[in-house]
């Protein structure tokens, strides 16, 4: 396959995944809006965003540095047996330490340890994840396979919210419905595997270990970015009530649906730009989407009003200027996106990207801090220091870019 091919079907099918991933939610986030309380949305959101963390830990960057083993391991069934096992091995010994810290977030959390049953429920999913072996799929540039799977587990949780959840009480149906999906979705990956032949090879665990500080970097990277992210809301949920709670979480569905929409871009090029280190491969995609992000960027800051009551319902109306002062930031996250794995991580940049991602994040960290000192921490105050970091993640990761040019082919 054609690299412009490889790539373009690789795009394709991961905005096939993204913009799926960003409808069903826009389909259920204004029923569940209608449904629930402002409170119980609330605690819902909060918890999802718990789970990010959850997550985050348990993937310990093997979506990144998974991918490139499997990259390099293409043709060889047997190396791609090993790797698959070496990668599961590690996510089954970090799920363990990942549940230790869980039970200590609800324990130390009020708004977790009030519903302690549904935070572990709603953590199950991410334990599933496990197995589904994105980055092994990635590696072999079967988006395809990424997409379908994708369909299905959310596909039924989506499709059965409709008909299971009808108030508050009922806020422990969703993440049994997300259980199902997610179980539905491996039983059709390991079918995937045995089709191609591949069989899992379980390894020694000096080589889990080995695995783990290769990885360790990648983590470190991808735990300073939900800095930006989860971090915030976790903060929000401690310090503000359960309706502001409610009005962040909204305004950063929102945020992240947009920022879906990149990542296919990001994830779509990765592979190719490892392997041709295409400065020119980069550019035009960077020539295609500028003027679509504009116009995305306008559109956004006109219709905030609209597009807040279409997804939240009336009772959400007030933070819509709360979507439009997210604007730039929905225009700088694109380019630092970009600029981060695909761009730098294809000249082994890893230790420099990490640091960029790192001292965005504690800058984003110690603003928080000075916010809650100097008593101005409002959901304003707090996107504007998001622009601010995410703005000094981007300058950095381009100064990085400009000293090592003559490594990329142009």
């Amino acid at each position: 396959m054609s690299q412009k091919k490889a790539v373009t079907n690789n795009v394709t099918m991961l905005y096939i995944m993204n913009i799926t991933q960003l409808v069903l939610p826009l389909v259920t986030l204004p029923y569940l809006a209608r449904v629930l309380t402002l409170g119980t949305y609330g605690v819902v959101s909060y918890t999802k965003n718990v789970m990010i963390y959850v997550n985050l830990l348990i993937e310990f960057g093997y979506l990144l540095s998974g991918t490139k083993e499997v990259v390099d391991a293409r043709g060889d069934s047997d190396k791609l047996g090993r790797v698959i096992g070496r990668t599961t091995q590690a996510k089954l010994f970090i799920s363990l330490i990942s549940f230790i810290v869980l039970l200590g977030m609800i324990l130390s959390i009020k708004m977790l340890r009030m519903h302690p049953i549904f935070t572990i429920l709603m953590a199950v999913p991410q334990f599933l994840s496990i197995f589904l072996f994105d980055y092994f799929f990635r590696g072999i540039e079967k988006m395809q396979i990424i997409t379908i799977r994708f369909l299905i587990m959310r596909g039924i949780a989506t499709v059965l919210t409709f008909f299971v959840v009808k108030n508050s009480q009922d806020m422990i149906y969703i993440p049994l419905l997300d259980i199902l999906g997610g179980s539905v979705a491996v039983i059709w990956v390991f079918y995937e595997l045995r089709k191609m032949g591949i069989h899992i090879q379980w390894v020694p665990f000096r080589e889990v270990i080995e695995s783990l500080k290769v990885s360790l970097t990648y983590f470190m990277s991808n735990i300073a970015t939900t800095a930006f992210g989860a971090f915030n809301t976790i903060i929000v949920g401690m310090v503000l009530n359960a309706h502001q709670v409610a009005y962040w979480t909204m305004l950063m569905s929102l945020v992240v649906g947009v920022q879906g929409l990149y990542s296919p871009i990001s994830d779509g090029i990765y592979p190719q730009m490892i392997k041709t280190r295409s400065l020119r491969l980069f550019r035009n995609i960077l020539l295609i989407f500028t003027p679509v992000l504009i116009a995305g960027c306008l559109f956004t800051y006109f219709a905030a009003p609209i597009i807040v009551a279409i997804i939240g319902g009336h009772k959400y109306i007030p933070m819509y200027p709360l979507l439009k002062q997210a604007v730039p930031l929905l225009f700088v996250s694109f380019y630092s996106i970009l600029c981060g794995w695909p761009l730098l991580g294809s000249i082994n940049k890893i230790r420099e990207t990490t640091m960029t991602t790192i001292v965005a994040a504690s800058s984003q960290v110690i603003g928080v801090l000075l916010l809650l000192v100097t008593h101005t921490f409002s959901l304003y105050s707090l996107v504007w220091l998001r622009i601010l970091s995410e703005s000094i993640m981007l300058m950095m990761r381009l100064s990085v870019f400009v000293r090592n040019k003559d490594e990329y082919n142009v």
